[in-house]
């Protein structure tokens, strides 16, 4: 097969990020979340850096870069991970997993909105599969040790976290298609990582310190430690760096396919590594809510190749 490489990177991918969700769920427990999401992101800058300038990428960014890129990093390393520590405090890792999928549907709304692409009928329609199987996930979840309203606040945290994702995907997509006005250059998805990592962890610290101040200094225990260093070196670091190179080689439209297994990974791995419950809900709940994005996204000028 060509690309074999890069489609057996894409679905280690889809496990590591897959895992990450019981991952954040252990920290979530232990750690107040800036202080999570800033430990996470010191070390994931380190080594994205680090690759950054040993490979023929190396770059820095303009001033009208530095601004998009300010907004990618406040989306995607901030809003995102205060949605997601907390969130993954509440639920359990196999639902939160489905939760996430829903990020396609508001990528596809801010689309509309932003990217003036067509509203059509498809959207609709797997929007409503999509709400269908978040209510079975929501009412009939097997994880019924966690009191309903903590699942249902944990889950709408998530959904939150999808939000922002896909408001990052917007600004994402902008900066790779159009260059800033002082720069004849679009960014790759690579770069654009990383410098917006770099400022999401500048916006992080002084929330972080704040956040510290009132509550005192987090002592992880050693599971948390190991968490916590699986999130930044192989859910932050090494899988994105797989992502984009998939995106580089094969295309955005096949690549994001490869997302739509991370519910399986973080179903199982819930399973298998915090004995959360499995069930015949959360096979219709992905069903019903994968259906739906596929269903959104055929047509769709976004999940078009670049």
């Amino acid at each position: 097969m060509k690309h074999l490489l890069i489609h057996l990177k894409l679905i280690i991918v889809a496990a590591i990020w897959g895992v990450g969700w019981p991952a954040g769920r252990v920290i979530a427990l232990e750690m107040a979340p800036f202080a999570a999401s800033w430990i996470r992101y010191v070390v994931a800058v380190v080594f994205f850096l680090v690759y950054l300038r040993l490979s023929d990428k190396w770059m820095i960014p303009t001033r009208d870069e530095w601004k998009r890129i300010a907004w990618i990093g406040f989306f995607s390393t901030c809003l995102y991970q205060a949605f997601f520590m907390t969130g993954m405090k509440y639920t359990a890792a196999g639902d939160a997993s489905l939760m996430i999928t829903f990020n396609p549907f508001f990528t596809a709304i801010l689309a509309i909105i932003f990217l003036k692409e067509a509203m059509h009928w498809r959207l609709g329609a797997g929007i409503s599969l999509g709400i269908s199987g978040v209510a079975v996930l929501f009412f009939y979840s097997p994880n019924v040790d966690i009191p309903f309203f903590d699942r249902a606040l944990g889950d709408a945290l998530i959904a939150g976290a999808a939000f922002a994702w896909a408001c990052n995907t917007i600004q994402m997509k902008k900066a790779m298609t159009e260059p800033a006005a002082d720069s004849g250059r679009c960014l790759s998805p690579l770069q654009l990582t990383v410098w917006s990592s770099v400022a999401g962890l500048f916006m992080l610290t002084p929330v972080m310190a704040v956040e510290t101040w009132a509550v005192g200094i987090p002592s992880p225990s050693v599971d948390g430690w190991i968490a916590i260093l699986f999130l930044a070196i192989f859910s932050t670091v090494i899988a994105y760096v797989w992502f984009a190179d998939g995106i580089l080689t094969i295309g955005a439209g096949k690549s994001a396919l490869y997302v739509y297994l991370v519910p399986i990974f973080g179903i199982l791995s819930g399973y298998i590594l915090l004995d959360e419950k499995l069930g015949a809900s959360l096979i219709a709940a992905f069903v019903l809510i994968v259906g739906g994005v596929l269903l959104a996204q055929s047509n769709q000028p976004l999940s078009k190749e670049p």
